[in-house]
């Protein structure tokens, strides 16, 4: 264990020596000294690593030297950098928080670069890790805040320092700007908080995290490659494009019309419709129409592209909401609220227009059976019936079923998980962990499984799920 000492020494050669002998003579090791004679003639931090036993007999040993008072701290210094714009009075609003938190400065180092920044370089001397907490989430309101070194032994101040940290290495690797680094941190610590709680690591919070936008990134531009498929059923096409991450984007084309069942992450739109243009000759010229399977963010990624979106009436309730800048249907649910904020931020999310948007039919009060039928969406002599879930998955999912192709269009409620590419089933661990569970009602979402295939009439199904390949489901 670790524990550093805040000494009060006398100004004469040295001293130093005696401490380091006296530290050395009792098994310990130093492994920080933290001393400015400009700042402080008489203070030194020293931090010792040593077991229990060995600790006590340090702290003894100095006392009698006259190096520790009869109220010693037990503390440890953290060395900050800010980075803050090298303009004049730039500096004064992070001067003056340290100031109104009345810390004890070990070193302070500040020099422009001729970057048009200027970094600060702060060793504060932390005698309680809550305090310490707070001041660095007051602090990346301000600007930019790295730590450069920390003792992880503090589950309080390790958190924190922690998450700032990461914060900044997210926002930085995906362009992301100020504004949103500090939307990071705040959701960042509302999962590590809960994943705390349940006695899980928060290094496997942020792992988790990092490889959300990881992944992300990964496969933007040129890397963009999802598997393709196409399906011929009784002369209509049916183009499947599966992306590395988020959700499918399936595609009928009939009588030179398009409709859609959903469309994937924001962040890739271009890409997606680079492989949409590729795939369909005149596609920019194309009537285009979407079944939204439900609202989730990595689900309606190209809505500004169609002439008409359907949508349950929840689904439309939950952009309604978005667009009055209130929490929508699945974030009122604190444990998903921050994993669906994250992903907004990290996968270039805009809320949706509702104008082009139809209601099938529904209801904003829960469902009394797992699936309830809401109406008919009608597209070029095809008729899909519409059933709405109850919540299983999320607020306003939608089960779309065609008999005479016999296709359905499933959203999350029903996926093929054997089906997932191994890129697309690295990338659907990460959410289960971060939101406890992908599904608002774990329970329900069984049920309207069994009660999804129990519509089906006699025949073979072709199942597009939200992620992965199609199954194939044979009803006797």
């Amino acid at each position: 264990m670790r524990e550093t000492f805040t000494t009060t020494v006398p100004d004469s050669a040295g001293v130093l020596n005696r401490a380091a002998k006296c530290i050395c003579e009792n098994g310990g090791n130093i492994t920080r000294l933290s001393y400015n004679r400009a700042i402080d003639l008489h203070t030194m931090f020293i931090e010792v690593e040593a077991d229990a036993e060995r600790l006590d007999r340090i702290k003894e040993e100095l006392k009698k030297l006259g190096y520790l008072s009869g109220s010693e701290y037990d503390g440890r210094v953290l060395l900050l950098e800010f980075t803050i714009e090298d303009e004049p009075g730039k500096m004064l609003p992070m001067t003056q928080l340290m100031e109104e938190y009345d810390f004890n400065i070990s070193y302070i180092n500040s020099m422009g670069d001729g970057s048009g920044y200027q970094k600060m370089k702060f060793g504060i001397f932390v005698e309680n890790p809550e305090k310490v907490s707070r001041f660095l989430n007051d602090a990346s309101k301000i600007c930019n805040v790295r730590t450069l070194d920390y003792d992880s032994s503090e589950k309080i101040l390790d958190n924190t320092v922690f998450y700032v940290s990461f914060a900044d290495y997210v926002a930085k690797k995906m362009g992301l700007s100020h504004e949103v680094q500090r939307d990071i941190i705040i959701n960042s610590n509302l999962i590590m908080q809960r994943t705390d709680e349940e006695n899980n690591s928060p290094y496997k919070t942020f792992e988790y995290i990092g490889k959300f936008a990881e992944y992300v990134n990964r496969y933007k531009g040129e890397n963009f490659s999802p598997r393709i498929a196409r399906y011929e059923l009784k002369g209509v096409n049916i183009l499947l494009i599966e992306p590395q991450c988020g959700s499918n984007t399936c595609v009928i084309e009939k009588d030179g019309k398009l409709l859609f069942a959903d469309s994937g992450f924001r962040c890739y739109k271009e890409e997606t419709l680079r492989v949409l243009r590729e795939q369909i000759p005149g596609f920019d010229r194309m009537r285009k129409y979407e079944l939204l399977t439900h609202p989730d963010v990595d689900h309606c990624g190209l809505w500004d592209i169609f002439d008409k979106v359907y949508v349950s009436l929840k689904s439309y309730e939950n952009y309604r909401l978005e667009n009055a800048g209130e929490s929508n249907l699945r974030e009122i649910n604190p444990v998903h609220l921050p994993y669906i904020r994250l992903s907004k931020l990290l996968t270039g999310y805009e809320i949706p227009a509702t104008s082009n948007m139809e209601v099938i039919g529904g209801t904003l009060e829960e469902l009394k059976e797992p699936l309830e039928h809401i109406g008919y969406v009608n597209f070029e002599g095809l008729e899909f019936k519409v059933y709405e879930g109850a919540c299983g998955h999320t607020h306003g999912e939608i089960i779309c079923i065609e008999e005479s192709l016999k296709i359905a269009f499933t959203g999350d409620i029903y996926v093929n998980i054997k089906g997932f590419s191994p890129e697309q089933a690295e990338f659907n661990r990460v959410a289960p962990y971060l939101m406890s569970s992908v599904d608002q009602h774990p329970k329900i979402a069984a049920l309207e499984r069994e009660e999804f295939l129990k519509l089906l009439t006699p025949g073979k199904w072709l199942v597009f799920g939200g992620h992965g390949l199609p199954k194939e489901v044979i009803v006797e």
